[in-house]
């Protein structure tokens, strides 16, 4: 499956991307995430529809403030977590009112509490 965009109000939500327009590479550093794969690993787990993540943006700047992630059980239930860079708990709470919506709704999935 294709990364799905998302429009969380303040924030939208998008695939995490490290390329030659948008590196989320230092933001994700920022929320001490460090690993150089992480954002190679996130697009392939898409695509093998094992885990499916977010980028929770800034629309003016897009850059990052916090990471979602639904990662499906097999059964028809996921769990839903996510983390936010210091100071933007608030985008991390939107965007995760968003992505369970969409967990739900499009996506059929029943989330674990």
């Amino acid at each position: 499956m294709e990364a799905i965009e998302i429009n969380a109000g303040a924030w939208y939500l998008r695939a995490l991307r490290a390329d030659d327009r948008i590196d989320d590479r230092p933001a994700l550093a920022a929320g001490g995430v460090t690993d150089p794969d992480h954002v190679a690993r996130r697009n392939a787990q898409w695509d093998a529809e094992t885990h499916f993540s977010w980028a929770v943006c800034d629309p003016v700047t897009a850059e990052l403030a916090a990471e979602i992630g639904v990662t499906p059980a097999g059964d028809g239930t996921a769990v839903v977590d996510g983390w936010a860079r210091p100071g933007y708990e608030p985008a991390l709470d939107a965007g995760l009112a968003a992505v369970r919506r969409f967990a739900e709704g499009a996506l059929g999935l029943r989330l674990e509490a």
